[in-house]
C-alpha cells in the first residue's frame, strides 16, 4: 500500500488475535482493512495524559466554555422534549441558518439547504460519508503529509489507493512538481484540510488555482475539511474556502463542524456542504452509517450560526494570544518551530532535545516527567522515519492553562 493513516496506522501490523482462541471459543478473526490501522494515537496520549495528571496539548479539545447561547438553546430543546429523530439528513432549522451563514460570511456562496446539505455525527462522520458515498474501491484519493490521523484510515475503509503529497517545511508549501504528477485520470479526490491539521498551514490562492487546475483536467472531487475556518492569524480573507475558487465549485464536498468553532468538540454535530448529486449519495450513507445526529444540539446548532461577525473576529484573537504564549514556551525549552498561520496546533523540531530521533519515546517521557502532553510525529506520517524529530502540541486552552504547561517545560530546558 502507497501511504495510509500515518506511522501507526498506515502499515499491516503483526497480531495475534487473528489466530488466537478464548476459552472454547473460536479463533478471533478480524477484517483485513482493520489491521491496516491501529486505534488513535491522539487519543491514547490523551488517555496517557490523564493517568500522569499531565497538561493535555495532544487532542485538539478546549478546556473553556462555548457560548452561553449554545448552552441555553441546548437546554431549551431538551425541555421543549425534542428527544427523538430529527430528519435524518438534518432539521430543517440547521441547514437553513448553515446556509444563511455561509453566505454571510463568503458573499458569493449560495447553498441550497433543502439539496446540498447534510448534518452529520460530527465531521469524522461527514469525511468518511463522503469518501464512502463517491469514491469506489480502487480508486485513488491524494492526501497532503503530514495529515490528520483520519484521512488515511477513511481512504482504506472506502477501499481507496491513498496517494501522498509532501507538504514542504518549514512553510509547509505544495510541491507543484509532485502534486501534478500524483493526479491522473485514475485519482477520484484530493484531500484539502485548510486551515491545516496539524501544520497550521493555511492555502493560499495559488495553491488551489493549482488543485482547481488538476481537478478540471482529470475529473476530480475535491473533500475539503474546513474546520479551522475562523481560527486563523492571516486577517479578512485569509481563509479561502475551495469552494468559491473557479472550476471547483461543483467538485467539492465541503466538511466542517460545530465542534472547534464553538468549542463543543463533544457535541459531535457536523455537516457536508455538496452539489445535489454528491449530497443524495452522502446522505444515503450518513442514513445507515449512525441515522442523525441529535436532535437537541442541532437545535443549539441554530444558536451557533446565528453569532454575531464579531465572534468570530474575538475568537481569532484569542487564539493568537494563545498560540504566542504556548510557541514562546516551547522555543524557551529548546523546541524549534515555526508559528502556524491557522488552526491551533504547532508542530515542533526537537532535534535538540532529541538527537537519537525516538518521537514516541520522548513524547511519553514528556507526559511522565515533565507532565505535559503532545502527539509523536510519526503519527502523521505513512513513514515512521520522517516524524522522528517532531512532536505537535495544540493550544486550545485557557492562558492559564497554557502558562501551567510553561512552568513544567521550563524543567525541560534545565
Amino acid at each position: 500500500m502507497s501511504g495510509g493513516g500515518g506511522a501507526h496506522h498506515g502499515q499491516v501490523e503483526e497480531t495475534t488475535e487473528r489466530n488466537s482462541t478464548g476459552p472454547g471459543g473460536p479463533a478471533a478473526r478480524i477484517s483485513a482493512k482493520a489491521q491496516t490501522f491501529t486505534e488513535s494515537v491522539i487519543r491514547d496520549m490523551t488517555r496517557l495524559a490523564l493517568q500522569h495528571d499531565a497538561v493535555n496539548l495532544a487532542q485538539g479539545f478546549p478546556d473553556f466554555p462555548c457560548p452561553a447561547e449554545l448552552k441555553e438553546a441546548a437546554k431549551a430543546a431538551i425541555d421543549a422534549d425534542v428527544n427523538q429523530y430529527a430528519i435524518t439528513w438534518g432539521a430543517p432549522g440547521l441547514r437553513a441558518a448553515i446556509a444563511a451563514k455561509i453566505a454571510r460570511t463568503y458573499p458569493g456562496w449560495s447553498v441550497d439547504p433543502e439539496t446540498e446539505i447534510c448534518v452529520t455525527c460530527g465531521s469524522t462522520e461527514a469525511m468518511i460519508a463522503s469518501m464512502l458515498a463517491l469514491v469506489d474501491p480502487g480508486d485513488e484519493v491524494v492526501l497532503f503529509e503530514p495529515f490528520y490521523e483520519n484521512y488515511g484510515p477513511d481512504a482504506i475503509l472506502s477501499g481507496a489507493v491513498p496517494r501522498l503529497v509532501r507538504l514542504r517545511g518549514p512553510d509547509w508549501s505544495i510541491d507543484e512538481a509532485e502534486l501534478r504528477a500524483a493526479c491522473s485520470d485514475r485519482t477520484r479526490a484530493i484531500v484539502v484540510n485548510t486551515p491545516h491539521n496539524p501544520t497550521g498551514k493555511v492555502f493560499d490562492a495559488a495553491e488551489l488555482a493549482l488543485i482547481a487546475e488538476l481537478a478540471q483536467r482529470h475529473d476530480i472531487l475535491v473533500l475539503t475539511d474546513e474546520i479551522y475556518e475562523h481560527i486563523h492569524y492571516l486577517g479578512p480573507g485569509g481563509h479561502i474556502p475551495p469552494a468559491t475558487v473557479p472550476g471547483l465549485e461543483d467538485r467539492t464536498i465541503t466538511v466542517n463542524a460545530l465542534s472547534k468553532t464553538y468549542a463543543v468538540t463533544g457535541w459531535r454535530v457536523g455537516w457536508t456542504v455538496a452539489p445535489a448529486p454528491y449530497t443524495a449519495a452522502i446522505r444515503k450513507v450518513h442514513d445507515f452509517l449512525t441515522v442523525g445526529a441529535a436532535a437537541p444540539l442541532q437545535a443549539a446548532g441554530i444558536a451557533a450560526m446565528e453569532l454575531p461577525t464579531s465572534y468570530y473576529a474575538e475568537l481569532a484573537e484569542n487564539y493568537r494570544q494563545r498560540r504566542d504564549l504556548l510557541c514562546g514556551a516551547l522555543e524557551s525549552a529548546g523546541f524549534l518551530l515555526r508559528p502556524p498561520d491557522g488552526a491551533y496546533y504547532v508542530m515542533c523540531d526537537t532535534t535538540k532535545l532529541d538527537p537519537d530521533g525516538d518521537d514516541v519515546a520522548f513524547t511519553r517521557r514528556l507526559v511522565r516527567e515533565f507532565g505535559v502532553a503532545g502527539v509523536p510525529g510519526s503519527s502523521f506520517y505513512a513513514d515512521p522515519a520522517d516524524g522522528r524529530h517532531i512532536i505537535r502540541f495544540g493550544f486550545p486552552k485557557k492562558l492559564a492553562t497554557l502558562r501551567a504547561a510553561q512552568d513544567r517545560l521550563r524543567g525541560l530546558a534545565r
